[in-house]
């Protein structure tokens, strides 16, 4: 079986490639911004000679973690947020469509509203912003597919080459005591999600060939502010970080934010009960101990 990961330079993507690959998949990972050596160039909307072509790899599953989300960029840039976001998975859907190939979309929470999360996959959805709206837009698009899963994921954190996730950063500035003073908000909720959880979650699906929605989280629930208390404990003796709980409102985000969110993982744990889920604590263990 050969798998085609969309993004595979990334957080989820690279974690993916790594799960699969150890697992002798024959797999394929892209990158569309940040290089890496095991990623090759692919641009959904690209005609370039130098783009990868589709027809050349014959993927039997596209993993789809291409994405476009920082949220109140996408906010101020509509149309660059639609190209990214819902006509990219158009172009990957319409060729899934015409080779019967198997698609998973990693999608969000920020499809639902906030209002009484965290959700399960059957709550209706009703996005607040423009990133949540193209991300509903292209599930849309994937539900069109004989064959699909929508991977729902929020928070996700881990082992990065770029540490651009937000509890990877805040390690960095903990361990070489930068100086930062860091307003986070108390009222946006969430659940913080380990890459590597989500790249063995799909694996379990994909062995067992499920179909439909998904929403894969963890055991953590936190508020971003609560969230960044939790990794600065494990840095008792940093003075140079100051965390300073606000409402969200004081924060003139561009692009409202779902307070009230996260996702309830209830369908996946039912069908595999014996999986082992990391948490923040035990990441940051694994990861302090390392640093010893």
């Amino acid at each position: 079986m050969k798998i085609l990961i969309i993004g595979a330079s990334g957080l989820v993507g690279s974690h993916c490639t790594h799960v699969l690959k150890n697992e002798f998949y024959d797999v394929v990972g892209t990158h569309l911004n940040f290089q890496t050596p095991e990623t090759v160039y692919y641009d959904p909307l690209s005609v370039s000679e130098k783009n990868l072509q589709l027809d050349n790899v014959k993927p039997d599953i596209i993993i789809h973690c291409g994405a476009l989300t920082n949220v109140d960029y996408c906010e101020n840039n509509e149309r660059e947020s639609e190209i990214a976001t819902v006509l990219s998975t158009k172009v990957l859907v319409d060729y899934c469509n015409r080779n019967n190939a198997k698609l998973i979309y990693l999608s969000t929470d920020y499809v639902f509203d906030g209002e009484k999360g965290p959700y399960p996959e059957s709550t209706p959805t009703n996005p607040i912003n423009v990133y949540g709206k193209h991300k509903l837009e292209a599930e849309l698009l994937v539900k069109s597919l004989d064959k699909y899963i929508i991977a729902r994921i929020t928070n996700v954190y881990g082992e990065e080459e770029r540490s651009k996730n937000f509890i990877a950063r805040l390690v960095i500035w903990l361990q070489q005591n930068e100086v930062k003073k860091l307003d986070l908000p108390i009222d946006q909720f969430a659940t913080p999600v380990y890459a590597g959880d989500i790249a063995r979650m799909l694996l379990c699906l994909i062995r067992d060939d499920k179909t439909g929605i998904y929403n894969l989280s963890s055991t953590d629930y936190y508020d971003r502010y609560h969230l960044a208390l939790k990794v600065k404990s494990f840095f008792r003796d940093n003075t140079s970080v100051i965390l300073n709980p606000v409402q969200t409102a004081h924060l003139n985000q561009a692009a409202k934010r779902p307070l009230k969110g996260g996702l309830l993982n209830i369908k996946f744990i039912q069908q595999y009960p014996d999986f082992e889920f990391s948490n923040v604590d035990s990441f940051l263990k694994t990861l302090v101990n390392n640093e010893i």
